[in-house]
């Protein structure tokens, strides 16, 4: 077989054809795009890594060690259990103990192979924990604790049981105490003192079962609007600042071995997939650093993220927690947790039960893993141009970060001098702004809503710790719900289709679910002529209307149409597009504004709401 002269083959033809669409589209000569017009379509993510449109052979790069091997971007387990795959885990927060335990047992029964257990605040009182572990078989399923301040005494109770427990192998018992006191410094939940911490890792490092005492809980930073980058630095900068303290006093393998990380899985699946990878590869650097590099396979935790999740149209929520199930078991993680599809709302919020939701979420893996055979094949991911490029920049880019955080004093000093929260900060507002835009969709809440949803109850409506991407719109669509109660109607907004469908179905179409969006309600009377505009307004009882046309036919028709909507009583008229439509128009007949693809539509809906008194 012949071997191409070039690289990659007929990538010059594919660049020329990517010139004429673009072109055509922007309405200009071929001559007048850069030489790599290809640039054009790249795509920026927070972090400021480009997204190209096509990655080729041109992109490759050198094949990594295989899963279990240094530096384990591939996976930390050569002999994973192909038929088991990850561990599905599920969150059990029962207060009682005898609850929690038929809880745990059902969904041991039922697919679940790993049990996260709420404790004290967050669960059951630490002093049922026996009877909520009762009759589990701890070398099968791997138990992790929730316990935040109560950490210490519950681990003294899981010891305790674990000291009566029989079994051959007692390696084979996984326990992770879950204590974080430095990420839930961050988020500002309760937790055990450092000091501590150390203390309990020095008792773990004595038990016989593989026991973890720290968690490095990369989801707090996720939850207030951190990048990828910056999640994976900043739980790097963490769990070196818990090395350093475990360092005084063990050998330092045995402090890497007393830390796992948790991070959050998105519906991004390729950002998921490159995220867990790279943050294996940055925590095996560490300890390549430290003289430990075949301790730096610490376990990885997936969870779903929660700042994804919407309380409106919620459903909608099985298919992101599918889609970030689906990136973190093939990145690679070692347990992963979907959380139900209405955890962004009160219990019993949609009127299910919290068994169907469970049962949902733990039947999401299950398929993946039972019916789409995931768990089959290690690091699927392997070689292809894209994960593997996004993979290395990822992990350059929150090495970066890191290295930004050890520069202002390590994680301690970044946290406290609010270094690390304005970081965050940033990359909050800017994805704000882009869903404030529309520029990111949220499928059911800034595109494409349902204005026949329930109201959601006081409770539901109370903000929470987690910055979750549609809260802006769901705010609105709040006001919208007391206008509703109020009222006995929705705030409403007339349409005024101008012209032929052709014309105008692109522009209705466009400015009803942007209307909904906000909880505005749109009457659409159909195409219209200006004779007819005042009737129809009357009719409406709308004080908003929106007229909706091609451009040319806003030139034509436009200022009669303004004038006939301000005569029937109209109190705001908005064109569908841009000024420069009616450019040419008097001040007196020109629309009081102006709804485009790119506006700033939290403000605008906002503003209209404002205006009917919502």
């Amino acid at each position: 077989m012949p071997i191409a002269s070039e690289p990659v083959p007929d990538y010059a033809a594919w660049r020329k054809g990517v010139a004429g669409v673009l072109a055509k589209a922007r309405r200009v000569d071929v001559a007048e795009l850069p030489e790599e017009p290809e640039k054009l379509l790249e795509e920026q993510t927070y972090d400021g890594l480009a997204i190209a449109p096509l990655y080729t052979r041109g992109d490759e790069r050198p094949e990594l060690p295989l899963p279990g091997e240094y530096p384990f971007v591939r996976g930390r387990d050569a002999t994973r259990d192909v038929h088991r795959g990850w561990y599905v885990s599920a969150v059990i927060d029962a207060a009682d103990g005898a609850a929690a335990n038929r809880e745990m047992l059902s969904a041991l029964e039922n697919g679940i192979s790993a049990l996260w257990l709420g404790v004290g605040e967050r669960g059951v009182a630490v002093a049922e924990l026996p009877a909520a572990l009762s009759g589990l078989l701890f070398e099968l399923a791997p138990l992790t604790l929730a316990a935040g301040d109560a950490v210490s005494a519950a681990a003294q109770q899981v010891f305790t049981l674990l000291d009566g427990y029989q079994v051959a192998d007692r390696t084979e018992i996984r326990v992770a105490l879950g204590a974080a006191p430095l990420t839930s410094r961050f988020a500002g939940t309760a937790d055990i003192e450092l000091a501590e911490t150390i203390a309990l890792a020095g008792a773990a490092v004595q038990r016989p079962e593989t026991v973890r005492a720290i968690t490095v809980d990369g989801t707090v930073f996720h939850n207030a609007g951190a990048s990828d980058a910056q999640e994976l630095g900043a739980a790097v900068a963490a769990g070196l600042a818990y090395l350093r303290a475990l360092a005084e006093g063990q050998d330092i393998a045995d402090a890497f071995e007393q830390l796992e990380f948790r991070f959050a899985a998105t519906d991004d699946q390729f950002a998921t997939i490159a995220k867990f990878r790279a943050a294996r590869q940055l925590w095996a650097r560490i300890a390549h650093v430290c003289g430990a590099p075949a301790f730096g396979d610490a376990p990885q935790h997936a969870v779903t993220s929660a700042a994804m999740m919407t309380q409106r149209d919620p459903w909608v929520n099985m298919l992101r927690t599918t889609l970030a199930a689906f990136g973190a078991g093939v990145g690679g993680a070692d347990t992963v947790t979907v959380l139900p599809f209405d955890s962004a709302l009160p219990p019993g919020e949609l009127g299910v039960s919290k068994s169907f939701a469970d049962r949902m979420a733990r039947n999401t893996q299950l398929l993946l893993l039972e019916e789409s055979h995931l768990g089959h094949v290690q690091d699927p991911g392997a070689g292809s141009w894209y994960i593997e490029d996004l993979t290395a920049a990822l992990a350059a880019k929150a090495w970066e970060f890191m290295q930004e955080l050890e520069a202002a004093g390590g994680y301690l000093a970044a946290l406290d001098s609010g270094m690390l929260a304005e970081r965050i900060a940033e990359t909050r507002s800017a994805r704000d702004a882009d869903v404030a835009h529309r520029k990111t969709a949220v499928t059911g809440v800034n595109e494409f809503p349902n204005l026949a949803e329930q109201p959601l109850s006081e409770a539901a409506r109370q903000p929470g710790q987690v910055v979750r991407y549609g809260a802006a719109f769901e705010a609105l669509r709040n006001r919208s719900d007391a206008y509703l109660a109020a009222e006995g109607v929705r705030p409403r907004a007339l349409l005024v289709p101008l012209g032929t469908v052709a014309e105008h179905n692109v522009r209705v179409t466009f400015i009803a679910n942007l209307l909904a969006s906000g909880g505005v309600e749109s009457i659409n009377p159909g195409p219209l002529d200006v004779a007819g505009i005042g009737a129809a307004a009357t009719e409406s009882g709308a004080a908003i209307a929106v007229l909706c046309g091609s451009d040319k036919r806003y030139a034509e028709q436009a200022g009669p149409a303004v004038e006939q909507l301000r005569a029937a009583g109209i109190e705001t008229v908005l064109l569908a597009g841009a000024e420069k439509a009616v450019a040419d128009l008097s001040a007196a007949h020109r629309p009081d504004g102006y709804l485009a693809a790119r506006i700033d539509a939290v403000a605008a809906l906002s503003d209209l709401l404002e205006k009917v008194g919502a």
